[in-house]
């Protein structure tokens, strides 16, 4: 028997979700909308104190997870800004700075933050949601999807560096609402009149960050994509994994996005 050290990687910290949301309850969105809505007010002033965070969209809204060390930091960096609520036996309870005073941190001296680079595969994505009463009718081929699909066979030579396409599927399930993200020809192996998407049934296209595992410690990651696509109004959909990045934007949208992106790395040389 192998010890768990073996197959099993765990990152070091306990992380807590922050969810932004508006009209005192209501999400930040109901569609894949994502991280650009949030990056001036939340990520980048994180980033800016030195704040690692992790990025989930989902079909429903976003979230922010953020090491729980590091929960003074973010208080009295978003109090100025937001109404902050914890959440205790079911009820939302304000939150102020002085309730996490103790331990606070002062932010670093700034330090330009490492701009990694960027690939674009030519996989067209969708961005779906499934009600749960009928998940049963499909959870055959979610796990086959999941545990017996393999990668695209590539051309001999190719580089990794130049990505013809990227397998990549994303499920999950938070207090009972389904987000899946998965390519195009995957979501033809399913019914279609169950795996729900925006009325306009846009594709999406996506960026991946870091040419090598990222870690948790970095910050600016998140804001190195969002904060450029911010002042430009172009949606994101965002997901953090344990070793890469992966924003996904409107498909009629990435030549704009990666000429963005280049003129950022271009600009800080």
């Amino acid at each position: 028997e192998l010890p768990p050290s073996e197959f099993m990687q765990v990152a070091d910290s306990t992380w807590l979700v922050l969810s932004v949301v508006s009209n005192g309850r209501a999400p930040s969105g109901s569609q894949a909308t994502g991280v650009t809505k949030i990056a001036r007010s939340v990520i980048v002033p994180l980033a800016e104190h030195h704040v690692s965070v992790l990025m989930l969209s989902t079909y429903q809204t976003d979230f922010i997870l953020v090491r729980e060390r590091d929960l003074p930091v973010v208080i009295h960096t978003l109090a100025g800004e937001f109404d902050i609520y914890k959440e205790e036996s079911g009820e939302c309870v304000p939150v102020s700075c002085d309730d996490v005073s103790n331990g606070f941190l002062k932010s670093k001296p700034a330090t330009s933050p490492t701009l990694h680079p960027v690939q674009s595969p030519q996989t067209r994505f969708c961005i779906l949601t499934v009600a749960p009463d009928t998940l049963p009718a499909i959870a055959t081929m979610l796990i086959d999807v999941l545990f017996y699909s393999h990668s695209p066979p590539r051309e001999a030579g190719a580089s990794s560096q130049d990505l013809d396409s990227i397998t990549f599927f994303a499920f999950s399930l938070i207090e009972g609402y389904i987000s899946i993200v998965m390519d195009a020809e995957t979501q033809k192996r399913f019914p279609s009149d169950l795996l729900l998407t925006s009325s306009t049934g846009e594709l999406w296209r996506m960026v991946r960050i870091g040419g090598q595992p990222l870690g948790f410690d970095e910050c600016g990651i998140v804001a190195q994509i969002a904060e450029p696509l911010a002042a430009a109004d172009i949606s994101a959909y965002y997901i953090s994994t344990f070793n890469f990045d992966h924003a996904l934007v409107p498909e009629e949208g990435i030549a704009e996005v990666i000429q963005l992106l280049q003129q950022r790395q271009e600009s800080s040389r």
